[in-house]
């Protein structure tokens, strides 16, 4: 696969910006888009000139593979601006990395790095002041490539789109959430493609997500296959604390690799607390729930952040995890946040200065 390509972009701005910036924090989380986006396109077995246009439609044939074969992956990160008016993104070199994986898992091209950071500094610096200030706000970035060759027959697209596009945006859930416990549906499998962040893999999830939705809850936590192991909770890594050690499941073929979860896990080593990451069976949990040894659950994700469970739901019995003082999420959330937000020392080198 050929990757040289020129890094030059070329630039059209628009005429006249649509921001309102009385009304840029606390949007609805991805309802809104900035006014400019980044393309780029592959074909003839190389990744053309690179573009930042206005955010605008697509205009694809019916035929293009992406509708009939699912070549989509995705991936989630924000862009944050401190007091200073200076924009921070964090652990980027992850996100690039792992789109590149999930490309590779499902057979598409990867997108050349260099050209990653070049198109997201770019376009982050063009857009600049959609990046709300609010705290709890940010700008939320959103890379994804598609196959957008033509042709119905099952095979693999020969032509590629890759894009950036941002969105300003609140905080995902602005309150402490209910799970249940998948005992029917499964997320992924072993050599399928749940550790990719492909498009497919959260479009499988609505309708479970759904039917918990009409039960009162808000999110799913995923089992492996034997629906004996707890996985994952909705689109978002879990995370158990029992008594003063934090559980995590290993990530693996069937669980994503999350950002905020490796960091979280390195923040709470960091704070001499105890981490384990192993397989978690759900009666464990269901034990530590009965007999008070359960302190938190939470999830961890890049939307999120980090977002706390308040009971679960399994076989149809509802399990309270009472909100103590000092809770792990509320540490984690904190030193995340003030390392996002530049507003303390990133002693872990995580922060990627953009403007």
């Amino acid at each position: 696969m050929k990757t040289d390509i020129t890094t030059q972009i070329k630039i059209e701005k628009v005429t006249e910006s649509k921001l309102d910036k009385a009304t840029l924090s606390n949007r609805k989380f991805g309802s809104t888009f900035t006014d400019h986006m980044f393309i780029c396109t592959y074909k003839n077995g190389a990744w053309q000139m690179p573009k930042i246009t206005p955010y605008q439609a697509l205009q694809l044939e019916p035929s293009a593979r992406v509708f009939h074969y699912g070549q989509a992956v995705f991936e989630g990160m924000k862009a944050y601006k401190d007091t200073d008016g200076h924009v921070w993104l964090f652990r980027p070199d992850e996100n690039q990395k792992r789109i590149n994986r999930s490309a590779k898992r499902l057979a598409m091209p990867e997108f050349p790095e260099e050209l990653f950071f070049e198109g997201l500094k770019t376009l982050l610096t063009i857009d600049a002041d959609w990046i709300p200030t609010a705290d709890g706000n940010s700008l939320y970035v959103r890379p994804f490539m598609i196959a957008s060759g033509n042709g119905i027959f099952a095979a693999p697209s020969e032509e590629y789109t890759f894009m950036i596009i941002c969105s300003p945006s609140g905080k995902y859930y602005t309150k402490d959430v209910g799970v249940v416990i998948a005992e029917y549906y499964s997320r992924a499998a072993n050599g399928g493609v749940g550790a990719a962040k492909a498009a497919g893999n959260y479009g499988a999830q609505f309708y479970p997500t759904q039917l918990a939705i009409e039960k009162g809850y808000q999110q799913v936590v995923w089992t492996d296959s034997t629906h004996e192991y707890l996985e994952e909770a909705g689109t978002m890594n879990v995370f158990f604390r029992i008594n003063d050690t934090l559980l995590t499941a290993p990530t693996s073929e069937r669980i994503l690799d999350g950002v905020t979860r490796k960091s979280i896990i390195t923040i709470a080593k960091n704070q001499g607390i105890k981490v384990e990451e192993r397989r978690i069976k759900i009666s464990e949990i269901k034990e530590a729930a009965t007999n008070g040894t359960l302190k938190e659950m939470f999830g961890a994700g890049t939307a999120a952040v980090i977002v706390p469970i308040s009971h679960f739901s399994h076989q149809n019995v509802d399990y309270e995890i009472p909100k103590i003082k000092n809770r792990y999420s509320e540490l984690f959330k904190k030193q995340l946040t003030d390392i996002q937000y530049n507003r303390a020392e990133d002693k872990f080198g995580w922060r990627y200065k953009v403007l």
